[in-house]
């Protein structure tokens, strides 16, 4: 067959069947459909649910087989309320042979739910090891205290499933990995509507962690694998360990890829734990080119030494340009003690642009930091210097010891829900003038989510505050003074732009600093489902002074949307500074905290 001759069977074949499509679109349905209801939510998915939908295209039924399939359709719809919890509906069938141009017959199906069925009780019973460990009775008590079904409750299907799967991860997710449900049982008394629930869970032995088995380590050592995953042999197994022990290996900058599991085969008093690993290449390097809003193009380089020679710490080199900021930083971290105590180095040397001046400012850091799930710690020695051209002139330097530290407990990472952080940077030292001056700095961070509703969303209040003590801070650097303003200060105004007013129009750093944000985020919805999108409605202030009783709040107000994205949550904001009366577009990615 030549390849002309079997296009023109195709297209007579494709021709053919749209025919045919289009002649059976032209008759009537063999009936409609209408489902009606008391319970707002039950006519729409019954129709999706319901079988009988499936017939409507059969033209050629006859009413001996309709009414086998209402019959049916009866059975199936009282089945379909059972799952909801209503075990006692009054279902009333009309079937019209009334024909029209789109269907040949009319059925309605009107739902009266009745009472839905309530919990009258829920028995827990416990097999296996848990049962008579007293080490696990608080994993007892905390399966019933959260028991997502309790007495009084309306029962659902949907829910009396959850609740069993929410039960069962509770015990595997400590000392029992291999727990199952022997025996559950949902005993329905549809004459008085009430359901008895009992389930019996079988934890299985208890599980204690055995010596890793690593594999894929080929050009970083097995020693800084078993550091970082920070699993000790001998302690009683908790899924939360083994998590942990993945984010910190894939959060050390070392490996691509991590899976960390227990053996299935090893025996449950020491059970190897199978760390497998994909490598990052020793050195890499990352070009980006961006736009921002406030100084145009932007462009970066980054380049990374995993294991620096002769040193074997990591090294991160990094240089960013723009019309108004050039920076260079290079920041270097050892691998980690048994503690996860690291020794830390950084250098960072900037020019920035400001209204009306240029800084040029320098930061060297050395000390030891520790960083975990829920809390950072870092204690270091730092020099500061900074010089100004223009209306603001000078030379200051500084040195410092310092602390920081860092508190979450947020309920996911990096896309969070609810949960509250903190942190608290302290600071004290001297200026290095010919008038050296001490001088001690303090920065707090607070953010808090509280969730109001599933499809309310949530707020998110976030609160900053600063200060430098000192009798004169005229000798210090500007990076040991304060400036607000921009995507993660106060929205609506620039970065940096926020602090104390000069006669001649420059914006000079000042000792006193407090910003605050509150924000309702709403999830979007789509054919009423979830999307990765929320919206976002806003207020910031803040003010930067010198003086603690001259300080003068600004304002920005505006919307806003969140993006779910694969590299963290993108943030678009547009806001309105009241004291500029502008508006101004704002981008961020990465939850910052």
């Amino acid at each position: 067959m030549s390849r002309r001759t079997g296009l023109t069977t195709l297209l007579l074949a494709c021709t053919l069947w749209c025919m045919q499509v289009t002649a059976h679109a032209s008759e009537p349905l063999a009936f409609e459909l209408t489902i009606s209801s008391n319970q707002k939510d039950i006519a729409p998915w019954m129709s999706q649910h319901l079988a009988l939908t499936r017939y409507q295209s059969l033209t050629d039924l006859d009413d001996q087989e309709m009414s086998q399939l209402l019959r049916d359709a009866d059975a199936q719809a009282r089945e379909l309320l059972a799952t909801q919890g209503y075990f006692n509906p009054q279902l009333q069938w009309q079937l019209d042979a009334a024909a029209s141009a789109n269907h040949r017959r009319s059925v309605t199906l009107d739902i009266d739910v009745g009472p839905v069925a309530r919990i009258s009780q829920v028995q827990i019973a416990w097999q296996g090891d848990i049962a008579q460990r007293h080490e696990a009775a608080a994993q007892r008590e905390q399966v019933v205290a959260y028991w997502a079904l309790p007495s009084g409750q309306d029962f659902s299907q949907s829910q009396w499933s959850q609740a069993k799967s929410t039960a069962l991860r509770q015990v595997q997710s400590e000392r029992y990995p291999q727990a199952q449900i022997s025996h559950s049982l949902a005993d329905v008394d549809a004459p008085s509507n009430q359901v008895r629930l009992s389930i019996t869970i079988d934890s299985g032995p208890q599980v204690t962690i055995g010596p890793l088995l690593i594999t894929g380590a080929e050009r970083y050592s097995t020693e800084l694998v078993e550091r970082l995953a920070h699993l000790t042999p001998g302690a009683v197994y908790k899924q939360h360990d083994l998590l942990m022990a993945q984010q910190r290996l894939v959060a050390s900058g070392f490996y691509d890829a991590v899976f960390v599991s227990l053996d299935p085969e090893g025996a449950v008093d020491a059970v190897p734990v199978k760390v497998e690993l994909k490598e990052t290449l020793r050195q890499k390097w990352v070009m980006g080119l961006g736009v921002r809003s406030d100084s145009g193009p932007r462009l970066t380089a980054e380049y990374t030494q995993n294991r620096l020679p002769g040193l074997g710490w990591r090294g991160v080199t990094k240089l960013s340009v723009d019309k108004i900021l050039q920076s260079w930083s290079l920041d270097l971290l050892a691998p980690p003690d048994a503690a996860l105590w690291r020794w830390h180095g950084a250098a960072q040397l900037d020019h920035q642009q400001f209204t009306g001046y240029d800084v040029n400012s320098q930061r060297w850091r050395f000390g030891r930091t520790q960083r975990e799930e829920r809390t950072d710690r870092s204690y270091y020695a730092q020099y500061d210097a900074s010089s100004s051209t223009g209306s603001l002139l000078g030379q200051r330097e500084s040195v410092s010891a310092n602390y920081a530290w860092t508190w979450r407990r947020f309920d996911s990472l990096p896309f969070p829900t609810q949960g509250l952080g903190g942190s608290l940077e302290l600071g004290s030292g001297t200026s290095l003038g010919s008038q050296r001056e001490p001088f001690t700095r303090w920065l707090a961070r607070a953010l808090w989510l509280q969730p109001l509703g599933r499809t309310s969303g949530r707020l998110a209040v976030r609160a900053e505050a600063g200060s430098v003590l000192s009798r004169d801070t005229s000798g210090l650097p500007s990076t040991q003074l304060f400036l607000a303003g921009g995507d993660n200060s106060v929205r609506g105004y620039a970065p940096s732009s926020i602090g104390v007013a000069q006669s001649n129009g420059a914006i000079a750093p000042g000792r006193y600093m407090a910003t605050g944000s509150v924000e309702w985020q709403r999830p979007i919805r789509w054919n009423q489902q979830a999307t990765d999108w929320e919206s976002a409605v806003f207020v910031d202030a803040g003010a930067v002074s010198n003086d603690m009783h001259q300080r003068q709040a600004v304002v920005g107000y505006g919307v806003g949307a969140r993006w779910r994205s694969p590299i963290g949550p993108l943030r678009v904001d547009l806001a309105y500074g009241q004291a500029v009366q502008k508006l101004r577009l704002h981008l961020s990615v990465g939850f910052i905290f």
